[in-house]
């Protein structure tokens, strides 16, 4: 890869800056790279990189650090697009000794945020082109009773009721009755406001109420955050832009307690690959969001995100996320395609 002297520069500041988290000055780089440039002709490129946006001083040192712009220009020209061989070792072991989605998926979160030291995660197929498509009661006992919420995607919750005298089953069945007359159809990202919607048509047949609502509104908001299973966490209580500022890692986990501010930070779904380097909301400026949706068989079965500061390791994310997903994807389109050909009796079609 060849490189003007410009971006050489930036290439270096972003690098260096990854690894320290401390501001990078002309005489630092010098003495640490030896670079056979000026000192003068350092500053002069990198007030120059300034000037176009992709540096920025910081209050307290007279060094530099990326801008948003910065990253995005050195993750789109500069960085490095190599996979380390030891991941890929790890990778391959997942599919020898997992059998289920949901296990190669939480497998290979597990192994992102250890090669990366950041937090990752498992997004479901999103809330909101998810649909409620039945609601089944299965009777337990004279006083208890499960309630089965199905969406179109197969998705499954359920929600067991205790009356202990706050309520009779008939109460429960004639509950789900308005659900499945008032919510089917309705995305799961929907469900707390409608039901909130048809709080006065629940009371209105239930006098004492307030039990079976307050169990389906937490249900419900289960239902919807349920899609999100986090992994390494505590990694980024060892990120210096955390671990010293109980504000800021109070809003980190935020970001983990409730999905929406996740959601918005990922924003558009429907995109393959997602970048958000803190620029997406002021709230969490200092957290980068990198994620891949992953298709089987022409299908979202989720997105596999990784979290942390703005001031991660962009190649490796990157290069060790790309690769994972596509293994993923190549393992289950080639086990879809095996269990059509055994279906078929090891035939191809025929004409």
């Amino acid at each position: 890869m060849s490189l003007t002297r410009k971006e050489k520069i930036l290439k270096l500041i972003v690098e260096d800056f990854i690894q320290t988290a401390q501001p990078v000055g002309s005489n630092y780089l010098i003495e640490k790279y030896h670079l056979d440039f000026s000192s003068a002709t350092i500053r002069n490129e990198m007030n120059q990189l300034e000037k176009d946006g992709l540096l920025e001083k910081t209050h307290t040192s007279s060094g530099r650090v990326p801008s948003t712009k910065g990253y995005k220009y050195y993750i789109d020209h500069l960085r490095s697009k190599t996979v380390d061989e030891k991941f890929k070792n790890q990778v391959t072991d997942i599919f020898s000794t997992s059998s289920s989605v949901e296990e190669i998926l939480g497998k290979s979160c597990e192994i992102l945020s250890h090669m990366t030291n950041l937090a990752s995660a498992v997004l479901g197929p999103g809330a909101d082109s998810e649909r409620l498509v039945s609601v089944q009661l299965v009777p337990l006992s004279e006083n208890s009773v499960t309630a089965i919420f199905i969406t179109d995607k197969g998705y499954v919750e359920n929600k067991t009721f205790v009356m202990n005298g706050k309520a009779e089953i008939q109460d429960v069945k004639k509950t789900v009755e308005i659900l499945n007359d008032r919510l089917v159809g309705t995305k799961i990202s929907e469900l707390v406001s409608k039901l909130e919607g048809i709080k006065p048509v629940i009371s209105d047949y239930i006098s004492d109420y307030t039990f079976i609502y307050n169990a389906l509104l937490k249900t419900f908001y289960e239902f919807s955050s349920k899609r999100k299973e986090f992994y390494g966490k505590e990694n980024l209580l060892k990120q210096p832009e955390f671990e010293n500022d109980p504000g800021e890692l109070k809003k980190l986990f935020d970001l983990f307690d409730n999905p929406h501010h996740l959601e918005r930070l990922i924003g558009d779904s429907s995109s393959k690959l997602l970048i958000n380097c803190g620029e997406v909301d002021e709230e969490f400026d200092d957290v980068s969001v990198v994620s891949k949706e992953i298709v089987a068989n022409g299908e979202n079965i989720g997105r596999i995100a990784i979290i942390g500061p703005t001031r991660m390791d962009y190649s490796k994310v990157l290069n060790n996320l790309d690769y994972l997903a596509k293994r993923i994807m190549e393992h289950l389109n080639y086990e879809d395609i095996q269990k059509e050909e055994g279906n078929n009796g090891g035939k191809g079609s025929q004409e």
